[in-house]
This record gives structure tokens, C-alpha cells and sequence, in this order.
């Protein structure tokens, strides 16, 4: 089949990939590099810093986050997607990777190209009632979850993330520790992982950038022997850090669409206790990858259930269902069926 020319729009705050952990634009980066592989023409829309086998566009050196002086930030993303929509007439599709909220809504009607958009939150019901004013723009869910909560919206197909496996290395004898992975919120749980560990006598390894909530609410319980802060991890220490752990704790009080940290951690070998809440259900193979409780009760009590699954076995399914090349194949599918479409429309 003919490549398609694909304009892949990442958000502007950090390079791509990114530093640190950060989802957005780690997906945005797995995508574009195996899109790339796959043999299409791929331009990317992202920071002059950033590093890509794609053609890179960029109209700034740096993301906002580094400077303080390029605000508002919601400008900069508006002005790096509109560069894309100015050379809509180069492209088949346009893919936008919606950070906060899709505002490529603002040129479906306008773009001679289809524009598709990825979202990356949990969308309230006000979202979902706004962004419904534009039917016929297309959304891809990363989640069964993250669709039933677009309902009204066309979404036109459910892709999982996909993960680099290969760079994330087995470990079948752990240390002896619990690891707490992701953002300090209150909607991620690390005060219930702080529970659940003190509760069951294992150290609980925090490995997060610390924040107003971390100083605040997760500072008092660290006391360097049971709750251990790492601090932010890169790829590499936190490949070490999910492989040495004996389990990752995933008490989430908010749902959320997806939940990058479970497949990471699986694809290490490492099995995960997390609270059914969001997308867990189809990230988890329960009793296989991790166990899934209802409650922190639950999830206490039967923790040793977890420690006693087959590392070798949870590798193995993470590699099988959360792959990169499955994530960039059934984009491709996505995307043909846009462009497709919109031939069709056209000629009609």
C-alpha cells in the first residue's frame, strides 16, 4: 500500500522523547519513530531539541517548561499546531496529541485535511459536551474506559499504548521492596501505597518528582527506612527500579484511561496489585500480570498473591498485548480508514 503522509503534532512543553517520565510525550515519540520504520513520510511538529528519523518542524528551540518566558503556554501549543494546519495541504492526516484538551477542535471545519486527535486524561461530562459541538471530528480512545466516557463524540477506534519492550529488561529474582511509581496526587494513591506497605512490613520505594502535594502530604511519612523517596527516575533507574521491586502498588483513588506505569512494570517481569478503578481491567490480566481488588482491604490481605505469580509469565503477556509495533499498526489502520473516508466524501 502507498506510505501516507502523516503530520504527527506533539505537544511543545519538553523534547520529544522526553528526559523524564512522561507519558504524552513518550507515546507521541514511540509513535512517530515506528510510523517512520513503517515506511511512511512522517513530520513531526515539536521542540528544535527534540530527536526524531522524522522530518522535524519546529518553531521554537525549546519547550515551555524550560523557560519562563514563553507564556501563556497554551499559545505555544495553538501556534505549533497551526504551522501543521498551514501545511495541511502536504499531508493525508494530521494527528494531534492532546495534552490537556483537544484544541485542534477549532480547525476540523477549516483544515483540508482530516485531523485526528489523541486524548490523554479522563474527559468530565462538560468536555465531552463541548467538545460534541464538532460530531464529525474523529478521536482515537486509548481505552474502552476513556471511549464509554467520550460518549457523543466519534471516535473512531480504541488503541492501547504500546511500550518499547525490548528496553525494558527481565528480572526474575527481585529485591525486597514495593515500588510506587507516577505522579504525587491525591488521585494516584501513594498515601494508600504508604498504608498498604507499612500494613504488610515490606519498604516502599516513591519514585516521582516531588511537588506542593509531595512536600505536603507524602514528606512526613519518609522516613528512609519503611517509605524511601527516590526522587524523579529516567528510563534506565527506572527499569531498575520496576525489575528489583516485588510488586508495583497501583491504589489509584481517580480513574484514569489508561495507566502507562502497569505495562512498563509488567514488561520487567515485575506483577502489580492495583484498585479496579478506570482501565485497570484491560491492562490487567487478573491472576496472570497482577491481581485487581475491589478495595485497600482487599488489597492487603492478599498481597502475598501477587508476589507468588510467574515473572517469567507476566513478561511474557506484557510483550504479546503491549508491544510498540501493535500500537503502530492499528494507528496505521486508523488512520487509512480517516483518509479513506475522506476521499470518499470528497468525490461524493
Amino acid at each position: 500500500m502507498q506510505p501516507l503522509r502523516i503530520a504527527h503534532i506533539a505537544p511543545v512543553a519538553t523534547t520529544i522523547p522526553p528526559q523524564k517520565s512522561r507519558s504524552v510525550e513518550l507515546m507521541t515519540s514511540l509513535l512517530t519513530e515506528g510510523l517512520v520504520a513503517a515506511g511512511h513520510d512522517v513530520t513531526l511538529f515539536a521542540t528544535a531539541n527534540s530527536k526524531t528519523k522524522a522530518k522535524l518542524h519546529a518553531i521554537y528551540p525549546h519547550g515551555y517548561w524550560h523557560d519562563e518566558n514563553m507564556w501563556p503556554w497554551e499559545l505555544y501549543e495553538m501556534l505549533n499546531l497551526s504551522a501543521a494546519i498551514e501545511q495541511a495541504a502536504d499531508f493525508d492526516i494530521i494527528h494531534y496529541e492532546a495534552v490537556s484538551y483537544p484544541m485542534s477542535l477549532a480547525f476540523a471545519r477549516l483544515s483540508p485535511t482530516p485531523i485526528v486527535q489523541t486524548l490523554h486524561h479522563s474527559p468530565s461530562e462538560a468536555e465531552v459536551r463541548l467538545w460534541s459541538r464538532y460530531p464529525e471530528a474523529p478521536f482515537v480512545a486509548i481505552s474502552n474506559e476513556q471511549a464509554r466516557l467520550l460518549k457523543g463524540i466519534n471516535v473512531v477506534g480504541t488503541v492501547l499504548h504500546g511500550i518499547d519492550t525490548d528496553t525494558f529488561a527481565f528480572r526474575g529474582k527481585p529485591d525486597d521492596y514495593l515500588l510506587f511509581l507516577g505522579r504525587f496526587t491525591e488521585g494516584k494513591g501513594v498515601l494508600q501505597a504508604i498504608e498498604i506497605a507499612k500494613r504488610v512490613g515490606v519498604r516502599l520505594i516513591l519514585a516521582a518528582a516531588a511537588d506542593n502535594y509531595y512536600r505536603e502530604q507524602v514528606a512526613p511519612h519518609v522516613d528512609g527506612r519503611h517509605v524511601i523517596y527516590q526522587g524523579e527516575a529516567d528510563h534506565p533507574a527506572k527499569v531498575k527500579l520496576y525489575g528489583g521491586a516485588r510488586a508495583l502498588l497501583y491504589p489509584i483513588q481517580a480513574a484514569e484511561p489508561f495507566g502507562l506505569v502497569l505495562a512498563e512494570a509488567m514488561a520487567c517481569g515485575t506483577p502489580v496489585a492495583a484498585l479496579d478503578r478506570g482501565a485497570v481491567r484491560e491492562i490487567v490480566d487478573d491472576g496472570v500480570t497482577g491481581f485487581v481488588f475491589s478495595d485497600l482491604e482487599q488489597m492487603v490481605n492478599e498481597l502475598p498473591r501477587v508476589f507468588d505469580l510467574d515473572r517469567r509469565r507476566v513478561r511474557e503477556r506484557a510483550v504479546a498485548r503491549f508491544g510498540v509495533q501493535r500500537m503502530v499498526d492499528e494507528y496505521i489502520a486508523v488512520y487509512r480508514r480517516i483518509v479513506e473516508g475522506h476521499r470518499g466524501s470528497r468525490c461524493r
